[in-house]
């Protein structure tokens, strides 16, 4: 496996050990240049969703990622933890069904779309 692979699923077992609810990884290699993986979770709280963006944040810096940043630190129902190849959002349950990451990234992008 590739370290990118590896550092995703390391943050996954990190998240499921930490108690993150429906976790999910999404592949963007073929769908945007922003990341190659895009990984979503729910918190069940604001207090739990600040603790496992730390955690992230964490395994990011001791992979060597050492300018990754959690955006929406103001926030108490999403972060997202930039780990420049992978992404990860952490929401309230509420504002994850309401922003439907998961939907819009899952899906296949037409080619004709890609070229716009």
């Amino acid at each position: 496996m590739d370290k990118i692979s590896d550092l995703k699923n390391s943050i996954i077992k990190t998240l499921d050990i930490n108690k993150a609810q429906d976790i999910i990884s999404i592949d963007l290699k073929d769908k945007s240049s922003m990341a190659d993986f895009m990984i979503i979770a729910s918190g069940t709280s604001s207090r739990h969703i600040q603790s496992l963006s730390e955690q992230v944040l964490e395994k990011f810096k001791d992979s060597g990622i050492k300018n990754s940043k959690i955006e929406g630190s103001d926030s108490s129902e999403w972060k997202l933890i930039d780990g420049i190849d992978l992404i990860v959002h952490i929401f309230h349950p509420e504002k994850r069904k309401f922003y439907e990451l998961e939907k819009i990234w899952s899906e296949l992008i037409p080619k004709e779309k890609l070229i716009i």
